[in-house]
């Protein structure tokens, strides 16, 4: 009889974890899924969701290997975000502290590879967080909303082009364009941030939001989303037009999202 496959979930804020464990359960009947929690972090209806669980610190690495290691993971998915404050408030357990100390620039991608070389250490191996969400990455053109006019066609172009270059310099995969001016760039701060920063900017009025993955992008994490959340977040910004890398981009809860722009006005618009 073989051995049920056992994923591991480190689950940060947001409905990425529950979309993910959805789709495992859909297509990988028999997996056993285990969830990582954090304190003010994830949802708490998550673990409900989980065949075991384990709530934690943000950086109690050690432990929650051994939680693993227990429950009998094999393989392990990184998804949701975990805030600044909580990153710049950590209590680092020993495994942390050796990262630190050996990790000089410390982004997202230097940072969650070396916690999945620890993971690695004791034969988990992490997986792209995009497995079992192929389904939800659009492919290029019209996704939904209103269709692109043309000068947001060429907005979305301009966009793609500048967010490709900052996200290659490790600054934010994310840029808020109008009629060919950049308003905001996206750092440390965050996609629904830099949203709001670059209304404000527009005067809520023709703003884009384009969003891109980085060149050689990782999947295992920091993949670009875009959820019901975002929608709201460029409502109320007055963004008209939303730009996605065709392919490299999950659309979460798809549905709740497609219904949320026809009813704010806000297309979405894959580029190749």
């Amino acid at each position: 009889m073989a051995h049920p496959r056992i994923i591991g979930i480190i689950a940060g804020s947001g409905v990425y974890p529950e979309t993910f464990i959805a789709a495992a359960r859909e297509k990988s009947p028999g997996v056993k899924l285990v969830v990582a929690a954090f304190q003010n972090e994830t949802k708490s209806g998550l673990v409900d969701l989980a065949d075991a669980s384990e709530w934690f610190r943000v950086a109690q690495l050690g432990k929650m290997i051994k939680f693993f290691k227990r429950e009998g993971v094999t393989e392990a998915v990184m998804m949701g975000q975990i805030s600044p404050k909580n990153l710049f408030d950590l209590r680092p357990d020993l495994r942390v502290l050796m990262i630190l100390a050996r990790v000089k620039e410390r982004n997202a991608e230097t940072l969650f590879g070396a916690i999945a070389d620890e993971l690695g250490k004791d034969g988990i191996t992490v997986l792209n967080a995009t497995t079992f969400l192929e389904d939800n990455l659009p492919g290029p053109g019209h996704v939904c909303g209103p269709a692109f006019k043309k000068r947001q066609l060429t907005d979305a172009e301009f966009g793609f082009r500048i967010a490709k270059q900052t996200s290659a310099l490790d600054i934010g995969q994310s840029v808020v364009v109008r009629h060919g001016t950049i308003l905001a760039v996206e750092a440390f701060e965050g996609t629904n941030n830099c949203i709001k920063r670059g209304g404000e900017l527009g005067h809520g009025k023709n703003v884009m939001l384009v969003k891109v993955s980085k060149p050689n992008q990782d999947f295992r994490f920091d993949v670009p989303v875009i959820g019901p959340q975002t929608i709201e977040t460029c409502a109320a910004a007055g963004v008209t037009g939303i730009t996605i890398e065709a392919g490299k981009t999950l659309l979460l809860e798809k549905e709740k999202v497609a219904d949320l722009c026809n009813r704010h006005g806000i297309g979405i618009h894959a580029v190749a």
